[in-house]
């Protein structure tokens, strides 16, 4: 009798239910029901704002007849657009990691489960993970659509359609990708290979849209005639993009009386097509691309050579410290997905800068110098929320990226207040030149006097410090050790948690100083000396930001001290 008549071949269900099994276990840990209603509230909260957002701008579109229902496709192409690069970068990144360097597939490729079902599997798995955030801001995007343009069941079948097979194609092309890539290169190179091209191609998408300027759109008197107008609306579109195809085919749901379904089938034929395409070649190409990741990347000569430049700049600091900042700086800059963010970061700071630079701020003497000290006083906070969100990336997960080797710390006579501090210090110093960076880039843009300068490197710097205290102390009490990826580390609920701290915290200066800020700008305007009250006031609120920035430095440190010291 042959053998594939005794063996039992497993379902696709079966294939998946040791994944099922491990995020059931997960969710039913301890904590879930609270995490479960903050993480809920904090999703209902943003859901809430970005339906407002969309809503009323849907209504400003539909308030312009002829030209209304255009602009409210061309944003949701815009929209779709943008997510279809995001989900095409996303997938590539991701789909290494889940058909080749996943701990589980030697178990799986010994089972008796057949190629499609393995490839079905990952790429389900591939698709969960690069997808489920863009599925989060769609849905309240496309809720404000059906709400405004009166869509019925029909707009709800034909978005599920559309979305299920927006959502394929990016996922099939990036493991597609992928496998070709890695049947050239050996795994470990690949990896480094796609994390440059995705930020390259992430750095180049954002630059794009930037120069775009789809601010336009929302002020149309500002073109010379209608033919300018229309080719603005027409510029990052083509009839050969998917992102295309799904937002005719949920506009055409949205009119009244439209049974134009040909976008619709277009997508989900290309997408079925690709499912197809993709299978075929995970039959011809997955084996031998499987084989080659289990080679490993050479080490590269020049990497010892360099060793003594760092040692020699660390060389007045005690061994231990010389030793841990060299452990960590050179743990960096090998990992390929870490440094090379670095690439995006740069290109996001240019966009940044010029974003203030294209403000319309200039429209008389008074009025422009109090909208330019205003806006350089609001964009403290904005800098405080990109450095919070790059602490959580970057410095967060440097507790759990110990991994490990943290029981080698524990046996030995090292002093865990150091290792805190090390880390700490080496977070610490680059975000501080970031902030340096955007604070006085933008500042020397909007060309602001010299108490707004001074006022706003100051407190970026005690910002940076209470911000990277927070990100160490919250990344030491949720740590994550189960996980080698460090992009993943920040995504649970101690990364949500540090966020909603560090917002709240920014925000508590921002008030804390406004009002003397206002004070002093008021009395700039008008003319009038700084009296006895608005000095008075103005040391109160910057004493009051002081003491606040110095508790959320020094709380955090003392707590991450404890808990590592705590940790098995």
């Amino acid at each position: 009798m042959p053998l594939q008549a005794v063996v039992d071949r497993p379902t696709l269900a079966e294939v998946l239910a040791p994944k099922l099994t491990a995020v059931g276990r997960r969710v039913s840990g301890a904590g879930t029901i609270v995490r479960g209603v903050v993480l809920g509230g904090v999703g209902l909260l943003f859901w809430g704002f970005l339906f407002a957002v969309i809503f009323r701008l849907l209504l400003y579109f539909k308030g312009a007849p002829g030209i209304g229902e255009v602009l409210a496709a061309k944003l949701l192409g815009l929209i779709l657009l943008g997510f279809l690069s995001i989900l095409l970068l996303s997938n590539i990144i991701t789909a290494l990691s889940a058909f080749f360097l996943a701990p589980d597939l030697e178990l799986l490729l010994a089972s008796p489960a057949d190629s499609f079902r393995v490839y079905a599997a990952r790429l389900l798995e591939t698709l969960a993970h690069s997808s489920w955030m863009v599925v989060l801001v769609l849905i309240p995007i496309l809720v404000a659509y059906g709400w405004v343009y009166d869509g019925g069941w029909l707009y709800l079948g034909v978005c599920a359609l559309a979305l299920t097979a927006f959502l394929l194609l990016p996922g099939v092309a990036g493991a597609a990708l992928t496998l070709v890539l890695v049947n050239i290169f050996p795994a470990r190179r690949a990896r480094d290979l796609l994390a440059l091209i995705a930020l390259f191609g992430a750095a180049a998408l954002v630059v794009l849209l930037r120069f775009v300027r789809p601010e336009q759109l929302a002020r149309p008197e500002g073109f010379r005639d209608l033919v300018d107008f229309v080719a603005v609306l027409e510029a990052p579109s083509s009839v050969w993009l998917p992102s295309e195809w799904a937002a005719d085919a949920i506009m055409a749901a949205l009119r009244a009386g439209a049974s134009d379904l040909f976008p619709l089938a277009l997508l989900v034929s290309t997408a079925a097509a690709f499912l197809v395409l993709g299978a075929w070649l995970h039959a011809r190409l997955y084996p031998e691309g499987y084989s080659r990741a289990q080679e490993g990347a050479e080490l590269r000569v020049g990497g010892e050579r360099r060793r003594p430049r760092l040692e020699r700049a660390l060389a007045a600091a005690p061994v231990t410290v010389r030793s841990l900042v060299a452990k960590d700086i050179r743990t960096f800059f090998r990992d390929t997905t870490q440094w090379s963010q670095l690439i995006l970061l740069a290109v996001l700071v240019l966009v940044y800068v010029y974003n203030v630079k294209v403000l319309p701020l200039y429209t008389g003497e008074r009025v422009g110098f109090f909208l330019i000290n205003v806006v350089a006083f609001l964009n403290l906070g904005l800098a405080g929320f990109v450095l919070a969100a790059i602490s959580a990336r970057f410095l967060f997960p440097a507790v759990s990226l110990e991994g490990r080797t943290l029981w080698l710390l524990r046996s030995s006579p090292l002093d865990f207040r150091s290792l805190v501090w090390c880390k700490y210090w080496v977070g610490v110093v680059p975000l501080l030149v970031l902030a340096f960076t955007i604070t006085l880039g933008t500042n020397i843009v909007l060309r602001v006097g010299d108490f707004m300068m001074v006022l706003s490197l100051v407190t970026i710097t005690v910002m940076t410090f209470a911000i990277a205290s927070l990100a160490l102390g919250f990344g030491a009490l949720f740590p994550r050790f189960e996980t080698e990826n460090a992009a993943e580390i920040s995504t649970g609920f101690g990364g949500l948690l540090f966020m909603m701290t560090a917002t709240a915290y920014l925000a508590a200066v921002v008030v804390l100083e406004a009002w003397p800020v206002y004070a002093f700008l008021q009395g700039r305007m008008r003319g009038f000396p700084l009296d006895g009250e608005r000095m008075f006031g103005l040391a109160i609120g910057f004493g009051l930001a002081l003491t606040l920035s110095a508790v959320a430095i020094v709380l955090p440190l003392r707590t991450a001290v404890r808990r590592v010291g705590e940790l098995d």
